[in-house]
């Protein structure tokens, strides 16, 4: 029987590889959290422009609002290392270790195969935005071409992510579904 699932963050066994991986999830963590601190850090100061100083805000808004998704999408590595996603391990707990270990490889292939998908389009979308020269239509008239490189950065990582996670789990570097066998 399996014990309770495991909360720590994804195993490396020493290997250059899974090392370097978690290294750049850990690094894309701490980018995306800076980006929230500057997301809230720009609400404070819009705050402070509208109602204290009685003036009109232009870029606020629209930064705070690209900062906050390019945190969500550049943040899905480091939570993925961590497990931080949602775990339902109902049915990984009821089976055997090697079930347990299909069952991940099926889910984790699975993962690749859709995350890829979106990497693709997101390159695509971005590769439009940047060669065609989009812009918002605010005030402030960013050019798209920067919020939206989030999409292909993001899921890049995050599909690197999921490969060093099915590459530890099928060296036995790492446990399936992080549960180890009681």
């Amino acid at each position: 029987m399996a014990t309770t699932s495991s909360s720590a963050a994804a195993r490396d066994g020493g290997n250059p590889f899974l090392r370097a991986v978690g290294w750049i999830s850990t690094l894309a963590g701490w980018c995306a959290a800076a980006m929230i601190v500057a997301a809230v850090a720009i609400t404070c100061q819009m705050i402070f422009v509208r109602f204290v100083l009685n003036g009109s805000t232009v870029w606020q808004t629209e930064a705070v609002i690209y900062l906050v998704i390019a945190a969500t999408l550049v943040g899905l590595p480091y939570v993925q290392r961590l497990r931080g996603h949602v775990n339902v391990d109902l049915v990984p707990l009821a089976m055997g270790r090697s079930a347990r270990k299909v069952l991940a490889t099926v889910t984790l292939s699975v993962s690749i195969a859709i995350v890829a998908v979106m990497l693709w389009y997101g390159w695509e979308f971005w590769h439009f935005a940047w060669e065609r020269g989009w812009r918002s239509d605010t005030v402030w008239g960013v050019r798209l071409w920067i919020p939206y490189l989030a999409l292909p950065v993001g899921f890049a990582l995050l599909l690197l992510q999921l490969v060093a996670d099915l590459v530890a789990m099928l060296m036995g570097i790492d446990a399936p579904f992080g549960l180890e066998d009681g």
